[in-house]
């Protein structure tokens, strides 16, 4: 190999190579210390960030590293000092590249590595998306090239976990157009997808054609989304992104009139996107405020019926404690119907204040009750002796049930 070669040039002038290491690891790994320390680490993660995007900038590199530019500018002045050819440009299209031609060899998986690569992906999800056959054989490929300690972490870590993504009590959707919408994603083809848009208050759906770019999908509690973008649809409100469950697709095509891949917005970020939609959807169901007063029970139960953005909201406008230890808070919730059925899974330690209507339904609710469960309401069997005192259907008294 030839001087010009960058992976030709010695990386340190201290001891000889160690065995079953490449050469820029043990440079780096001698230049900071701990061989399997946290910077090592990250210096070697930074190399590999900038051989696969060039031209990453100090702030981005930070944010990939979790660590502050400075530290980013210190560890590129490391690399460089253990040989490793990192240089900075400055400039409008200015960055960290490495020198033309060399590429890092960094990439010798240690234990803990392959146990989380392993670990990393979901059979279920690879399943749907007709992958699974091409992902075990790159995992026999992978296997295949471990040291033998390593693929032996990376077997065990798949004998001792196991990723359930689907939510208790339902079924995981494995709509039979995921494969063909999987693939236009990938190809960044725009597709003609007729949606079943679901009817309101029990009426049937109804179907409607769109013309869309697929940017990426979802995985949620089981059930596929595709995050897609109407062309010409920028200038409204959302951006023209749109979000369809893909179970709900009913039929998928080509777009008409389209050649070649759509020009993808190389700055949008499908995990962000997820995140920011998400959270805004959630808050836009909250449409109306109910007052509630809750026993210290019935607080601590609050987060399990209702959801966690309500739950923050109603906390930040919550009363202190009165005497009897009972907290007033305004509960944002999606409607009347939604907030019945959540906070009657309270029993009583929830009492509604207002709306007057909903307590008005509370109370007829006690009263339907109290008629079915009265002493005289109907015959039943004696408990058998000494049931109670065992425990045996014995229930805890609600706090705050002598204030009723």
């Amino acid at each position: 190999m030839g001087h010009d070669d960058p992976e030709s040039r010695p990386m340190c002038s201290s001891a000889g190579p160690v065995p079953g290491r490449p050469a820029a690891e043990v440079s780096v790994v001698r230049r900071v210390g701990d061989p399997w320390g946290m910077r090592a680490a990250r210096l070697i993660r930074m190399a590999l960030l900038i051989q696969s995007s060039p031209g990453l900038t100090a702030a981005a590199l930070a944010r990939e590293l979790e660590v502050s530019e400075r530290t980013v500018i210190r560890d590129a002045q490391a690399l460089q000092e253990a040989g490793v050819p990192v240089r900075s440009e400055r400039g409008r299209v200015g960055g960290y590249f490495l020198a033309a031609g060399y590429r890092t060899r960094l990439t010798t998986l240690r234990p803990g590595e392959a146990e989380t690569l392993f670990l990393s992906g979901v059979p279920s999800a690879l399943q749907d998306l007709g992958l699974s056959d091409a992902a075990e054989t790159a995992r026999l490929k992978l296997t295949a090239t471990l040291l033998p300690s390593v693929r032996r972490a990376a077997e065990s870590s798949v004998r001792r976990f196991h990723l359930d993504a689907p939510a208790w009590f339902r079924e995981p959707a494995a709509p039979d157009l995921l494969p063909e919408l999987a693939r236009a994603v990938w190809a960044d083809r725009p597709v003609e997808l007729s949606y079943a848009r679901p009817g309101r208050d029990g009426a049937p759906p109804t179907v409607v054609a769109r013309v869309v770019e697929p940017y990426g999908l979802v995985l949620k509690a089981g059930t596929w989304y595709v995050v897609a973008r109407v062309p010409g649809a920028q200038e409204d409100r959302d951006g023209g992104w749109r979000t369809y469950r893909v179970d709900r697709i009913t039929a998928l095509a080509a777009a008409a009139g389209t050649e070649g891949p759509f020009a993808r917005d190389p700055a949008f970020d499908l995990a962000a996107h997820w995140e920011a939609r998400s959270l805004a959807f959630a808050r836009a169901l909250l449409r109306t405020t109910v007052t509630v007063r809750l026993t210290e029970r019935g607080l601590r139960r609050l987060p399990a019926v209702v959801d966690g953005a309500a739950v923050a909201d109603a906390l930040a406008s919550a009363s202190a404690p009165d005497p009897a230890g009972l907290v007033t808070l305004d509960l944002p919730v999606e409607s009347e119907d939604v907030a019945f059925d959540q906070l009657a899974r309270l029993d009583a330690d929830a009492e509604v204040l207002a709306p007057a209507r909903l307590r008005a339904r509370f109370r007829e609710r006690a009263t339907a009750l109290a008629a079915l469960y009265g002493a005289d309401s109907a015959e039943v069997e004696p408990a058998e002796p000494g049931a109670e005192e065992s425990g045996a259907g014995a229930a805890e008294p609600a706090e705050g049930a002598a204030r009723r």
